[in-house]
């Protein structure tokens, strides 16, 4: 492996709280007369709310299971609207059936209004915003004592500036070179993020390797002949884990990530 590329949210930074509130948010403004208006109103105001809060609340188990089924911001409507109307998705399929009943000009506002929302909350305030999007604790010192071995690049659907704010909060800003952290301006899936770093890099797609928390993202990189490795500890569960070992994907925890991917074997 000369290249690890990695997701961001759900593989480095713990940021599902983060999104489900800006998710929220975003759809209550746009959907005022929303049947899920009560339970929206327990995240708005200036500040953010706290993590705790957010753990407890009683529509957050229903966002995170469905979160591994989406691929960027206009998916949180498309969950939101699930869970307002009782919809069941059990799988992939279940999911894009209903993706595809959902307006297009609707998602597309949705997904500019969920940025704005966001760097709303971000600059009323910034220690609530951050506070919901705290690393994963073995990544950023793993990453540090390895950085000197592999290139490390960010392939994420999150907007530049949020990461580079996050990634300096981590310690870890300055392992990501310009050029190495991708966002959504990049391209909407992460084979185009892939294929800009082999351009970019010139490492062959056989010696990179891309640690995300989807398998509809793995799947994709795949296709290009980059090793593909699950991070459990992400937003997903045993439907996802299953599925990716059934694709001969590795599956990575936070206590043997480090051992799979940084082996002498796999770095060589």
């Amino acid at each position: 492996m000369r290249l690890l590329a990695l997701d961001f949210d759900g593989v480095l930074s713990d940021s599902a709280p983060e999104a489900f509130v800006v998710a929220l948010r975003t759809f209550g403004e746009m959907r005022p007369a929303t049947a899920l208006a009560g339970a929206i109103a327990g995240v708005l105001g200036r500040s953010a709310p706290s993590r705790e809060q957010v753990l407890a609340h009683p529509l957050y188990p229903a966002f995170v299971d469905l979160m591994p089924l989406g691929n960027r911001a206009e998916d949180y409507a498309v969950i939101l609207t699930a869970i307002e109307a009782g919809a069941p998705l059990p799988d992939q399929s279940a999911y894009d059936a209903w993706r595809d009943r959902q307006g297009r000009d609707w998602l597309r506002s949705f997904h500019k209004s969920f940025y704005r929302v966001r760097t709303a909350l971000s600059e009323s305030d910034p220690p609530g915003w951050g506070a919901l999007m705290g690393p994963y604790p073995p990544l950023p010192a793993a990453l540090r004592r390895h950085a000197g071995e592999i290139d490390l690049a960010i392939a994420t659907a999150k907007d530049r500036r949020s990461v580079g704010k996050l990634l300096h909060a981590y310690g870890i800003a300055d392992l990501f070179p310009e050029g190495r952290v991708l966002d959504k301006e990049t391209g909407v899936s992460k084979a185009e993020h892939l294929a800009h770093l082999h351009d970019l890099l010139g490492i062959p797609y056989a010696e990179m390797t891309f640690l995300e928390d989807k398998v509809n993202h793995l799947d994709a990189a795949a296709r290009l002949g980059v090793r593909c490795a699950l991070a459990a500890w992400g937003y997903n569960g045993e439907r996802e884990i299953r599925q990716a070992r059934a694709r001969g994907y590795l599956v990575c925890t936070l206590d043997d990530f480090e051992r799979q991917l940084f082996t002498s074997a796999a770095v060589g």
